[in-house]
């Protein structure tokens, strides 16, 4: 017999163990809007929830493994596309991260955790695995792209994902201002135009001896200009 525990919150799904779950959950998120993460507890999760504590620790663990599911349950809404063409995949990716933080408690919740990870390594850890699990979701479009010859071989799926992302974290957590889906598009557009350019292959690299700035620039535009020719079943998009 296997003496492995499960993942925390990990069990059969439905009925009563769905409702304790969601009853968790539901209560970590309104704390976590209340009082931020530094004043998260799981004694205060099981009176808000109405859950027992004891269980709660044995399903979860910790305070860190509560943030770490509510995190992917609340991202899991976000869908993974898959639209035939990275272009199309990128673009709807983005789009639907954008709808995803127009809501206010989301964006809280994202701000709440990046603030505590600059000070506790236990969110840190938090993050960096949430986002490790939906890069290593998200990237399965990359090598997708690359077998139907849309990208250079070995395109690098995190980096791609990064430079779609990062837009996004800095308009929400730097420059603090909404984000919106003019936002959307360019980051999608610019990720892509990246990749198709071989920016994001095995040993890349716009000041790489013997190729300057202007030429990765204009590797770049070239491609654009190529998909975005009359005809293109993208281009009208």
């Amino acid at each position: 017999m296997s003496t492995a525990q499960p993942p925390p919150g990990a069990s059969r799904p439905g009925g009563r163990t769905a409702r304790t779950r969601q009853a968790v959950l539901d209560a970590v998120f309104e704390e976590l809007g209340e009082g931020g993460y530094a004043a998260l507890t799981m004694e205060g999760v099981a009176r808000r929830s109405g859950v027992h504590v004891a269980t709660i620790y044995r399903r979860w663990r910790s305070v860190e493994g509560l943030v770490c599911e509510l995190m992917a349950d609340l991202s899991g809404g976000i869908p993974l596309p898959d639209t035939g063409t990275l272009r199309g995949d990128l673009r709807a990716l983005a789009r639907s991260i954008a709808a995803f933080y127009t809501e206010p408690r989301y964006c809280g919740l994202l701000e709440a955790v990046v603030s505590a990870a600059a000070r506790q390594p236990e969110a840190a850890d938090v993050l960096r695995q949430f986002f490790d699990q939906r890069l290593r979701l998200a990237g399965s479009m990359v090598p997708r792209a690359a077998a139907r010859g849309e990208l250079p071989e070995g395109a690098d799926p995190d980096e791609v994902l990064a430079a779609l992302g990062a837009p996004f974290y800095y308009r929400l957590l730097i420059a603090r201002r909404p984000v919106d889906i003019r936002l959307a598009d360019c980051a999608a557009e610019a990720a892509w135009a990246a990749a198709r350019a071989g920016v994001f292959a095995p040993g890349a690299g716009v000041f790489a001896p013997g190729a300057g700035t202007g030429e990765a620039v204009r590797g770049a535009a070239d491609t654009r200009s190529t998909e975005q020719k009359p005809g293109n079943a993208e281009s009208g998009r």
